[in-house]
């Protein structure tokens, strides 16, 4: 009888032994899979996902530097906060062509995209990005694409679908489609960010 319970309590005990390691690696994989959806990386660059109120971003570190990040001065790194997933950005919005930063960026627009007040946070985010790198950015409507390529000629401008294009050797076509101001110009971003990466992994 006295073998008989401690076998009972034996196999008692296994089976709650087992049932805590169960837990524990419910417990465990559940934090493992929320925090991976906090953090993700794409294109060699590392997002956070932060979450305030109803809104989400997406935030990531780049590297700022007084000139080329190669020769530059290092300034220190500097958040940037999307407000769209790169990851879908990324695929959905075309670049076509190569990006080609010159010191001296025109901003130019053929309408008004105030888009509920998005146009206003887009052009803010992608100028503020392009003078933490130490260009000097100007709006101006009456220019127009410089052939020679002697500064960067930056054109938002409606069309049929939302895309990036080239027309130029430093002049760049930011088309938006029903006020997707926000993915267009953070596709444009993105692209900046790929570039910082790429020549900060160069050194």
């Amino acid at each position: 009888m006295e073998k008989e319970n401690i076998k009972k309590q034996n196999k008692q005990l296994r089976n709650i032994f087992i049932l805590i390691i169960a837990v524990l690696g419910v417990f465990l994989a559940s934090y493992f899979f929320i925090d991976s959806i906090k953090q993700f990386e794409y294109e060699g660059l590392k997002f956070k996902v932060v979450k305030e109120q109803d809104l989400i971003f997406y935030n990531t570190a780049i590297p700022i530097y007084q000139g080329s990040p190669i020769t530059g001065r290092f300034i220190g790194d500097y958040n940037f906060y999307l407000r769209k997933d790169p990851r879908i950005i990324g695929e959905e919005v075309a670049f076509k062509g190569e990006l080609r930063l010159l010191e001296n960026i025109v901003f130019n627009s053929t309408q008004d995209f105030n888009c509920d007040g998005d146009g206003i946070i887009a052009v803010a985010n992608l100028a503020n990005l392009l003078g933490k790198m130490g260009a000097n950015v100007i709006k101006n409507d009456s220019l127009n694409c410089d052939w020679a390529g002697d500064y960067n000629f930056i054109r938002l401008m409606p069309g049929d679908k939302t895309e990036i294009r080239m027309p130029g050797p430093a002049c760049y076509d930011l088309i938006i489609k029903d006020c997707e101001i926000l993915e267009v110009t953070e596709r444009f971003m993105l692209e900046i960010f790929k570039e910082i990466d790429k020549a900060e992994n160069e050194e």
